[in-house]
């Protein structure tokens, strides 16, 4: 497994939490996305987890995602929402989308994955003028959950020299604003968060820690199976986890 290919963990991703409804609808006044025509793009989209949060809230879009197997597992996810959305193959450096031809963009928990510089391009080619771009992620909140806390411990003791690579917390987040302000195509940003709690059974959050791709690639196979063997054995005796995420959200605006 390499970082960044998600091909093997596109089967576990229907387990992950969504973001905060919170974040979203703060962030949806804001920019004043109830309006006719409005569409967003998810870009980077993987299953649609972050889709279905926004079609949940009575939005439109389209998915561009550009793993096959990823894509083909959202396709499954959402089909129930009809054409309210649709999906792509496209990256965040080449979304395949026409020029101006959406309203808002996100990357969720996968900017870190770009050439920001020619993602933050693109993103400003196929924005309407004074459009929006979303980056935001959903770690764990480990400073308020035993249970987290006790995750990070196995996991570092197992591969003390981890640096997470797709984790949004605080000490894990590199240079995000200066990123997201380091071209001249977006400026006026802000930034919002909230918690957010999932309610889960042991399986379902072990499948959430198999789908963690930093992770598996730096421990390697040995390690990972020995990091999965320690988190089965905390959670074997709990009926149901409940776990706080939260959602980060930083904004830009379309210069």
């Amino acid at each position: 497994m390499k970082h960044g290919d998600f091909t093997e963990l596109a089967k576990f991703y229907s387990a992950r939490p969504g973001y905060s409804e919170r974040v979203l609808r703060v962030l949806g006044n804001y920019i004043g996305c109830y309006k006719e025509n409005f569409k967003f793009a998810d870009v980077g989209a993987g299953t649609g987890k972050l889709t279905q949060n926004l079609l949940d809230i009575g939005l439109k879009g389209i998915c561009v995602e550009p793993n096959d197997a990823m894509r083909e597992e959202g396709i499954k996810e959402l089909i129930d929402y009809g054409s309210s959305i649709m999906w792509m193959n496209g990256s965040a450096e080449n979304t395949n989308l026409e020029d101006s031809s959406v309203d808002w963009v996100f990357m969720a928990s996968s900017f870190h994955w770009t050439d920001h510089k020619l993602a933050l391009k693109e993103f400003h080619r196929i924005l309407k003028p004074g459009g929006f771009f979303t980056a935001l992620w959903n770690p764990r909140d480990i400073d308020n959950s035993e249970i987290n806390k006790e995750v990070e411990n196995i996991i570092y003791k197992i591969v003390p020299d981890l640096k997470r690579v797709s984790s949004g917390s605080k000490k894990n987040i590199d240079n995000v604003e200066e990123k997201l302000l380091s071209t001249e195509f977006f400026d006026d940003l802000i930034f919002c968060e909230a918690t957010h709690v999932e309610i889960m059974d042991k399986e379902r959050y072990l499948q959430i820690w198999r789908s963690v791709n930093d992770v598996q690639v730096q421990a390697g196979t040995e390690k990972f199976q020995i990091i999965m063997n320690e988190i089965q054995k905390l959670v074997e005796t709990m009926d149901s986890i409940e776990i706080p995420y939260k959602t980060r959200a930083w904004t830009v605006r379309a210069k």
